[in-house]
């Protein structure tokens, strides 16, 4: 994928912002357990940062997903994950559906604040009984003259506790789970919706996480995203620029992991010469720029995938497993060698060790990528390619 001038000068502006609104904050955020999502997400919409690839008719840039790219590497300059996290939510993973298949009317009415940042938004497909089994969520949601009436509970609902509406997956029938379910929007301030329960999380503590309850919410049937019964299809579509952005958001943050490992070893002594100097260390540290550098050509290869309009899941889903999996490495090598002082809470080490642990989980768990990936190799047992 070739960077224009313009890719550049998107990645510059949205570092910046990392740089002087974000970073500065960030340890008191991590000890409040929140971020303040309308102030942030409202300085974002007037850079144009939030609506990138959205259609230009609701306050969009128009722009193609190499354009995204650059929004989430940018992101990974964040001295931590909660963030990126956060804001991925709403351009990402929350959006994308409602942009592609939603009314116009929807549209303007909630993708159209999103993008401006006037509203924040949440992804409601998660429950306590259904994380990356999609297909076994419970939440009903019945019609009533005009209204669906939704019953159920979500569960791991990032910004939960401050959004304004959720991109909710419910089932809209009785049918085959994979033909039965829809995405609809849900005002988070509607009669019936409870979300005070707060879930104290081991990384990514900078990021408001809620468990959202559902007692008989009345919600307009124009709420509906695209056709009924096609949620889970669309949330699978959606799942494709989540997992790109969630393996592109890591790639910088562990480079900077790596750079502050050897500069930390360089000045560290024992036993009469520095840790860098031992070949085990700077040979490993190697090892693993090497594994940054094929996560981002990987993700670098499906994003032009997915622009090119073709099935991007396979490469998406390779992108997520092996961003998780190299962060984990990446993170618990470098805190090694950065020894007591990498235990430290405070450490950015340390933070990034207990963050990356949920890039294996959030989004389909490693176990899930890895059933998509033989899938589409046709390895399954009794599926034939």
């Amino acid at each position: 994928m070739i960077l224009t001038h313009e890719h550049k000068e998107l990645h510059r502006t949205a570092k910046r912002f990392v740089d002087e609104q974000i970073n500065p904050k960030l340890d008191d955020w991590e000890a409040a357990g929140t971020w303040p999502a309308h102030e942030v997400l409202k300085q974002m919409g007037d850079l144009g940062l939030l609506g990138i690839n959205k259609p230009e008719e609701y306050g969009g840039l128009g722009l193609d997903y190499s354009y995204e790219l650059m929004l989430a590497l940018a992101l990974g300059n964040c001295n931590g994950g909660s963030l990126p996290m956060a804001i991925g939510v709403q351009t990402d993973m929350a959006t994308p559906a409602l942009a592609k298949f939603g009314s116009d009317e929807l549209r303007a009415e909630y993708l159209a604040p999103a993008i401006a940042g006037d509203m924040v938004v949440s992804i409601a497909v998660s429950e306590a009984g259904a994380g990356s089994d999609v297909a076994s969520i419970k939440t009903t949601a019945t019609k009533d003259g005009g209204d669906y009436v939704i019953n159920g509970s979500k569960m791991w609902i990032t910004n939960g506790t401050q959004s304004d509406w959720a991109c909710t997956l419910v089932n809209t029938g009785e049918g085959k789970p994979h033909k039965n379910k829809s995405l609809v929007i849900v005002p988070l301030d509607a009669k019936g919706v409870e979300r005070e329960t707060k879930l104290d999380k081991l990384g990514m503590r900078a990021s408001d996480t809620a468990m959202i309850f559902f007692d008989n919410v009345r919600v307009p049937q124009r709420n509906l995203v695209g056709q009924e019964g096609m949620g889970f299809m669309y949330q699978m579509l959606q799942f494709q620029e989540e997992r790109l952005y969630g393996a592109a958001s890591c790639i910088e943050g562990l480079e900077s992991n790596i750079d502050e490992t050897i500069e930390y070893t360089r000045q560290r002594n024992a036993f009469g010469k520095s840790i860098l100097d031992n070949q085990m260390v700077h040979f490993r540290l190697a090892e693993l720029k090497t594994e940054v550098e094929s996560l981002k050509a990987m993700v670098f290869q499906a994003t032009e995938q997915y622009i090119a309009g073709k099935d991007a899941s396979m490469l998406a889903s390779m992108c997520k497993l092996k961003a998780g999996r190299v962060s984990r490495e990446v993170t618990d090598t470098c805190l090694q060698y950065w020894g007591g002082q990498g235990f430290m809470w405070e450490n950015n080490i340390a933070r990034a060790y207990r963050d990356s642990r949920l890039v294996s989980i959030g989004g389909g768990a490693d176990e899930i990528m890895l059933g998509i990936i033989c899938k589409m190799m046709g390895t399954l047992p009794g599926r034939p390619k």
